[in-house]
């Protein structure tokens, strides 16, 4: 099992039932559901909160702002007023505030005199955020992954170039660039260990102690049309906090990639918005130079929405290619950019990493420094297990496919076909780019001048921790600090698949 507590998870629960949300469409359609389901709590936890966000821009009312979430709250509120509300976000730096339209101050000002509780979460080391995307309906279902609300975030599978429900307002010109997202939805002890996870969160922000539930939910929240895909599993619950305020560190992300990768066999397929850890890139890179070694097919998005990530994460992911390309001596290798079916830019802000058909990963945590070790972060991970191990198995590898098929424009059948008759997932899709489905395009290496070579040496903009977030000139020296705990915690774990060989030299 790679999910073993202390260790890789915090948590890890048998779970009846669990779902995957491939774009925000689905998601937000469920998320209205489960929420006017709701007879207890509802409670959120985002990076971001925009009051407009549309959770159904598809959907004809006869006031558009039905379908906007803060109205939506307030409306579920007012008709039940005995509703526990409350929607926890970080208390963002101004210049991110000031890009996301200043949706804490908006979202204040909406629920203000209302009896949803809205508070802003400033309680993160100097440079840290709060990055966490949860949300939980009566500690009896709950939602995991790596959307928050906001305007920007909605999309189909198609990821049209023109859709006119892509917009700030329906029916508008398209404002919004096409977008990849992906959630989770658990119920049982999963759903209330995430339950949890916020009253942690919401007393840590406010100093309020919040009770948690004594008996079960008085009625079944699970959204309506939603099929689970998983029952009876083993969920996990993985978090990244950083050492601050009398808290101890927590690094549970980065090891459960680390075995998760280690004990790989045959293929290996991530989708992330960075890719930029140099202790992630090594532990690929060291199963790509085995001889019989695992495929490793990464996607992400060809370059940065923002000019701050293209100058730093764009720059660093060279580096993470180069090394990755380096150690492919077996042409195992391949990383991808999605585009549109006229060529454009799909952002790729999932966070969602398979290994082979024995663990679903979905969550908040990009694979960079930050995210491993200084902002705050909860990934959740499917593992199969007695009796319905098979079924999961089935289960996991469905997923993968759909997620492929979706890049490329084609249904499941030719995308599992492909993979039978090459061999392998990275030469499925090879064959298939032949054959002229090429929405999935390869990401090169670029050369580095010297200033970009500056920032992904020492990972400007993406400290370790909080000793290194303003002392860039220590990090490669903190990563391999970090790196040398994170192995010894492993192995004291009894997780053997990690390599011995993995070492803070290659750092």
């Amino acid at each position: 099992m790679l999910l073993k507590r202390g260790a890789t998870c915090w948590r890890a629960e048998r779970t009846p039932r669990a779902a995957v949300f491939i774009d925000v469409e689905d998601y937000f359609t469920a998320v209205m559901s489960a929420i006017s389901k709701a007879r207890r709590s509802v409670h959120i936890l985002g990076w971001a909160f925009h009051p407009l966000t549309h959770f159904a821009p598809q959907v004809d009312c006869a006031d558009p702002q039905e379908a906007r979430i803060a109205a939506f709250l307030k409306a579920v509120s007012s008709t039940r007023p005995e509703l526990d509300i409350r929607v926890l976000c970080w208390k963002a730096a101004l210049p991110i505030a000031i890009t996301q339209d200043f949706y804490p101050q908006r979202a204040a000002r909406e629920f203000r005199h209302t009896s949803v509780r809205f508070e802003l979460d400033d309680q993160t080391p100097l440079g840290a955020s709060h990055h966490q995307k949860v949300v939980v309906i009566d500690d009896a279902v709950a939602f995991c992954g790596g959307c928050d609300f906001g305007p920007d975030r909605w999309d189909t599978c198609d990821h049209e170039d023109e859709n006119l429900l892509r917009a700030a307002e329906p029916g508008a010109p398209p404002c919004f660039d096409p977008r990849h997202e992906v959630m989770s939805l658990v119920d049982g002890h999963a759903a209330e260990a995430l339950g949890e996870l916020f009253r942690a969160r919401w007393l840590r922000a406010t100093g309020e102690t919040m009770t948690a539930p004594n008996a079960p939910a008085p009625s079944d929240p699970w959204p309506d049309a939603v099929t689970p895909q998983f029952e009876d599993v083993r969920v996990g619950l993985s978090r990244t906090a950083a050492a601050w305020a009398g808290e101890d560190q927590i690094r549970e992300n980065e090891a459960l990639y680390l075995a998760a990768i280690a004990a790989a066999k045959s293929c290996i397929y991530m989708e992330n918005q960075y890719f930029t850890s140099p202790v992630i890139a090594e532990a690929l890179a060291q199963r790509l130079g085995e001889t019989k070694g695992p495929e490793v097919i990464l996607v992400s998005t060809g370059h940065a929405p923002s000019y701050f990530d293209q100058l730093t994460m764009d720059r660093t992911r060279s580096f993470f290619i180069r090394r990755l390309e380096d150690a492919d001596k077996h042409g195992r290798f391949r990383i991808y950019s999605p585009v549109t079916a006229l060529g454009h830019t799909i952002i790729v802000h999932a966070k969602l990493a398979i290994i082979d058909d024995v663990l679903l990963r979905v969550g908040s945590a990009n694979i960079n420094n930050r995210s491993l070790g200084l902002d705050t972060e909860c990934d959740l991970s499917i593992e199969p297990m007695s009796p319905t191990r098979a079924e999961t198995r089935l289960a996991i590898g469905r997923v993968r496919t759909r997620l492929v098929a979706h890049w490329l424009g084609c249904e499941d059948v030719i995308v599992s076909e492909a993979v039978e008759k090459t061999g392998g997932l990275g030469a499925a899709i090879e064959w298939l780019r032949a054959q002229g489905r090429c929405r999935l395009r390869p990401i090169p290496a670029v050369a580095l001048k010297p200033m970009a070579s500056l920032v992904a040496t020492f990972h400007l903009g993406d400290p370790v921790g909080p000793k290194d977030s303003w002392k860039p000139w220590r990090r490669r020296r903190s990563v391999a600090t970090e790196l040398k705990a994170v192995v010894a915690s492993l192995k004291q774990a009894n997780l053997d698949s990690v390599p011995a060989r993995l070492s803070a030299k290659a750092i």
